[in-house]
C-alpha cells in the first residue's frame, strides 16, 4: 500500500514504522537512511502528543488530540508523517494538502 505513495513526482522516500519506532517497510532511500527516517518520524511522533497534550491541558478545548499528523518544511524538502507513515517530499511539484490527505489515507491501512 505505501509503495503506491511513490508513484507521486513530490515523494522521494516513504517509510512505515512500528510503534516503537523500528522500520517496517519503506522505500526511495537506503536502509540505514530508511531507519533513520523512520526513528525521527517516531521521535518526532512522540513530541507532538506531548504538545497536543499541553495545547489541550492549557487551553481547556478538545480537538488537539489524538493529534492527526505533522510536517516540518524547507526551502526544498517537506517531511510529514500521519499514523506511523513518514514521507520526504520535494516541494513544489504537487499539491501538500492533496498528499497529506493520500498520506493519511495510506496510514490507516
Amino acid at each position: 500500500m505505501i509503495r503506491r505513495l511513490m508513484l507521486h513526482d513530490a515523494v522521494r522516500a516513504v517509510a512505515l514504522f512500528r510503534d516503537d519506532g523500528a522500520l517496517v517497510e519503506g522505500y526511495g532511500l537506503d536502509d540505514d537512511q530508511l531507519d533513520t527516517l523512520a526513528r525521527f518520524a517516531y521521535d518526532t511522533k512522540r513530541i507532538v502528543q506531548g504538545h497536543a497534550d499541553q495545547l489541550a491541558m492549557f487551553t481547556g478545548q478538545r480537538g488537539w488530540t489524538p493529534p492527526t499528523g505533522w510536517l516540518v518544511r524547507s526551502d526544498g524538502h517537506t517531511v510529514c508523517s500521519a499514523g506511523n507513515l513518514v514521507c520526504l517530499l520535494q516541494n513544489g511539484s504537487e499539491s501538500l494538502a492533496e498528499l497529506m490527505r493520500e498520506i493519511e489515507e495510506a496510514a490507516r491501512y
